[in-house]
């Protein structure tokens, strides 16, 4: 179909209940602590399964507009671009800066503060680079 995703967000229900029965189908509260059911069974706020799936649905909606109005090649595209940038990769001892997925997505022009405060990428490995690259070919 061509329609568009719906906008408005539906109530979220989880699939699995998570309830820790023991062996007697009693909660085990020694073991897993006191919880409340209510938290347990829906989302706390209507808003708040929306805003948990906002870049998805963003681009489900953005993918359905590329689809209407150039057709199926465009959002094909975009993704096969995406797959390919997702395995770009350097040397086992070097992190990826991820810039041409980044550029795609629109993330490289966005500042949020997983920018700025402690991001792996950012903290210091130390290892020698010999060992780290026989080590990921299985040679030690």
């Amino acid at each position: 179909s061509f329609a568009l995703p719906p906008i408005k967000s539906k109530p979220g229900q989880l699939e699995q209940f998570p309830f820790n029965e023991g062996t007697f189908g009693v909660p085990e509260v020694m073991t897993n602590g006191l919880s409340s059911v209510r938290t347990n069974l829906e989302v706390s706020h209507p808003v708040e399964l929306s805003e948990l799936n906002y870049k998805k649905n963003q681009n489900k909606m953005n993918m359905a507009v590329l689809r209407n109005t150039q057709g199926l090649h465009a959002p094909l595209r975009i993704a096969m671009e995406l797959k390919s940038a997702k395995k770009i990769g350097r040397l086992p001892f070097l992190s990826s800066s991820n810039v041409m997925l980044e550029s795609l997505t629109g993330h490289d022009i966005e500042m949020d503060p997983s920018d700025i405060f402690n991001v792996p990428e950012f903290n210091e490995v130390a290892g020698f680079p010999h060992a780290v690259v026989e080590r990921s070919l299985g040679l030690l």
